[in-house]
């Protein structure tokens, strides 16, 4: 096949088979609140993984068919389903967790994603898959974790919010949560749960244009789209797409610059789970401040580490590869898993499906925006390309320290309140 094909065609094929991934996410982004909302929670999980054992097929099978369409197409689809389960998962974890772990069980997302990133760049070494004859496998095995949800899932029960408010079906909510709380004690959960539904029957439902119309909803879709693309637009996929590139910029061997960047999979893991014990103690808004703020940092660092590398002086090499573990710590810290839940914290079960496509479609163009761009500005502007996320960094911060309230420990209904005062004129909001 490469042979009947020029070496531009070929460049153009690679390039549309990165970047359909991304294409497919948003897709699956745009459609979350329509799965969600129609199916549920649980069965929108379940049907999706069918998609990707379809994806994981088409990528496992193209080279035996000869067709990069099969390819491109499998990754258009696992896209896809990465989208939905960015939308549907984070989702479902907030609404089937107690408040006191909500942050906690919430960033279990991100930890999975992590833990994946990692098992996929070890199978990615030359030496198990990441060859002319393994890719195949390697691509197929997303199929593996696909069957591994289908037998699992079912097991686990509904929301038992999207039960109550979504369906009225208060005797299947009820027993979801007492499956889910493993006690029959839940009588004032669901109480509570019971007037959320009172006070969205009495008021009108909430459509897409509400959420940008309806000023008690507008600030909390301002946060919820400024935290996803604080995550995107931070420069953690720069780092970790192009790790080794700058791993190898920085004068490490080929093969050190390999297992630097095993090294920061390893590290991004490490934190991540330090932040799920965290951010139920240091609360959300502290997290995403200090994540930032050590991100700005390491960026302005990177740049001068680049720059004198340039100028040959290589013990900065060093400090380039701390630079960059310590850039991927700090983005573990808050970054990286705070943006996917507290989205889902700052709405009500009415406006939560909507909202939530809207942070995942944003979190999505964002990462597509950045695959694209960034090799671009690295051959224009080369070792100052982290300045760029320098000056993004700078705008999250200074947003999260003036705009996104704490929500750690607080219900979600007094969160929703909270942003109904302010829209009203009052002064209630607790930062």
């Amino acid at each position: 096949m490469e042979g009947e094909i020029s070496d531009s065609t070929l460049n153009l094929i690679w390039a549309i088979t990165v970047a359909i991934f991304c294409v497919g996410g948003v897709f699956g982004g745009v459609t979350t609140a329509f799965w969600v909302t129609r199916f549920g929670r649980k069965r929108t999980l379940l049907a999706n993984n069918l998609i990707a054992i379809i994806a994981g097929a088409l990528m496992g099978l193209s080279k035996i068919a000869g067709s990069y369409e099969m390819l491109i197409l499998g990754r258009l689809l696992i896209g896809l389903n990465a989208g939905l389960n960015s939308g549907a998962g984070p989702m479902y974890l907030t609404e089937i967790s107690p408040v006191n772990l909500r942050g906690a069980l919430g960033s279990m997302h991100q930890l999975v994603v992590t833990i994946s990133i990692l098992v996929s760049q070890l199978l990615g070494l030359p030496s198990i898959l990441g060859s002319k004859t393994g890719w195949p496998f390697l691509l197929a095995l997303t199929i593996v974790a696909a069957i591994f949800q289908l037998v699992t899932l079912p097991f686990c029960p509904e929301s038992p919010k999207y039960l109550l408010i979504d369906k009225q079906q208060e005797g299947r909510a009820q027993k979801a949560l007492i499956t889910l709380r493993n006690s029959s004690e839940v009588y004032e959960e669901m109480d509570e749960m019971k007037s959320e539904n009172q006070k969205l029957l009495s008021e009108p439902k909430v459509a897409f244009k509400d959420l940008f119309v309806v000023r008690a909803l507008r600030m909390p879709l301002l946060i919820t789209v400024i935290m996803m693309l604080s995550q995107q637009l931070s420069g953690i996929n720069a780092v970790m797409y192009y790790s080794t590139s700058i791993f190898t910029k920085a004068q490490l061997s080929t093969t050190g610059a390999m297992w630097a960047t095993i090294g920061v999979g390893c590290i991004n893991v490490i934190m991540t789970v330090i932040s799920v014990v965290l951010v139920e103690k240091a609360g959300r808004r502290t997290l995403h401040l200090i994540g930032l703020g050590g991100m700005l940092l390491m960026t302005v660092l990177l740049t001068i580490t680049l720059v004198l590398i340039k100028k040959e002086m290589l013990w900065a090499t060093w400090i380039c590869v701390i630079g960059v573990f310590l850039f991927v710590i700090f983005f573990a810290t808050g970054p990286g898993s705070i943006p996917w839940f507290i989205a889902a914290e700052l709405f009500g079960q009415g406006a939560r499906p909507a909202a939530m496509t809207i942070g995942v479609v944003a979190n999505w163009s964002a990462n597509f925006l950045v695959g694209l761009c960034f090799p671009l500005l690295q051959s224009s502007i080369d070792q100052y390309v982290f300045l760029v996320f320098t000056g993004s960094l700078l705008f999250f911060w200074l947003f999260t320290y003036k705009f996104v309230p704490e929500t750690k420990g607080r219900p979600i209904e007094e969160i929703t309140a909270m942003f109904k005062s302010n829209a009203l004129g009052g002064n209630s909001q607790q930062i």
